[in-house]
């Protein structure tokens, strides 16, 4: 069988200033521009989008104006020789978002959830592309009284079919993350994802983004969600980083932590020809806040590297060796021969 080759996306928000909670910015501002020269010196094939990424100030343009301007986004990636992976609405910096977009306690807040997100369903119709994001930030209480959990369950629902009934081309990929910005999210994990999308009106169109640093925060194992999701048929993008263990989001280059996490994410796309389906291997990694601007794109560079000289280890592993050792029960000589190889021995 051939060789499949990936293709590879980023987001704009993966070169940024160098902030974080705990200080100021440490580099200048980069432009969009300056986001796609990077992508294409990369041999990037795809850029992700929040919607006010593809369309800015998209809250005080008409519908009509907002798919002119992600037409021209289209043409301007078409020139490039690049397209969009997928459209995210962004609902979680936006004041009437404050509590939640789809589960606000503020019904004006649900209602121009709901809107915001058939706006970005206009926008990825106009970029080319059938992939809608929905990351539930803000979906998740603070005070867990706050909220009723049945109610937001219902609510979802509700907001996910309203998005699949404003295109009937348009697929949905739910990323969950345990928590962060809110205290807990109601939909923490990918088995709550893929719940929630076999209750929708069509559960055909809904399936899930996984994001390494993510499952590590939820206690979970990234190889093992990759693997629960590709069993379903769900598995339609990855964000490959990696994460200290169970604390804030760090967006660590790909390996970093845990090398050999990063080669068992890497066996199970390989496992199933990931790259032959079409989908995307999207990075979401930040740069270290104090790197120097000239280098503030070296974290990218890292990732893709890291994952591709991984998928070199996964296609020369000596799957018959490993084969033999799991039927005589050698654990341990199965243990040495992945260390071994990993090492290079």
């Amino acid at each position: 069988m051939a060789e499949s080759q990936y293709r590879f996306s980023v987001g704009p928000w993966n070169i940024g200033r160098g902030a974080d909670p705990f200080g100021p910015p440490v580099r200048p501002a980069v432009s969009f521009d300056e986001v796609l020269a990077v992508a294409v010196d990369l041999g990037f094939d795809g850029i992700q989008f929040h919607d006010d990424d593809a369309v800015p100030d998209l809250e005080n343009l008409s519908p009509a104006q907002i798919v002119q301007q992600a037409e021209a986004m289209k043409r301007k990636l078409a020139d490039l020789n690049m397209v969009a992976e997928f459209v995210a609405p962004r609902l979680w910096e936006h004041p009437s978002g404050i509590d939640g977009g789809y589960t606000s306690n503020d019904p004006a807040g649900r209602k121009w959830a709901i809107e915001r997100s058939k706006r970005a369903v206009d926008v990825a119709r106009a970029m080319g592309t059938d992939l809608i994001v929905l990351w539930p930030a803000r979906e998740g209480t603070g005070v867990r009284e706050s909220k009723c959990p049945i109610d937001a369950s219902r609510k979802m629902i509700e907001a996910v079919n309203a998005i699949l009934a404003a295109d009937p081309r348009i697929r949905i990929a739910i990323e969950p993350k345990p928590n962060e910005p809110v205290d807990t999210a109601f939909i923490p994990t990918i088995g709550h994802a893929l719940a929630l999308g076999s209750r929708c009106a069509d559960p055909a169109r809904v399936g899930v983004l996984i994001e390494s640093a993510h499952a590590i925060l939820a206690g979970l194992d990234p190889s093992d969600e990759m693997g629960f999701a590709l069993a379903a048929g769900k598995l339609w993008s990855v964000h490959l980083n990696d994460q200290n263990g169970l604390k804030y989001d760090q967006d660590k280059v790909f390996g970093a932590a845990n090398l050999r996490g990063a080669f068992d994410q890497v066996r199970v796309l390989e496992s199933v020809d990931y790259a032959a389906t079409g989908a995307f291997v999207g990075f979401d990694v930040k740069a270290q806040r104090t790197q120097k601007a000239e280098q503030a794109t070296a974290h990218l560079a890292t990732s893709q590297a890291v994952f591709l000289r991984l998928v070199e280890k996964v296609r020369t592993f000596p799957v018959n060796t490993a084969d033999e050792m799991i039927a005589n029960r050698d654990y341990e000589a199965l243990e040495r021969l992945v260390l071994e190889h990993l090492l290079g021995g």
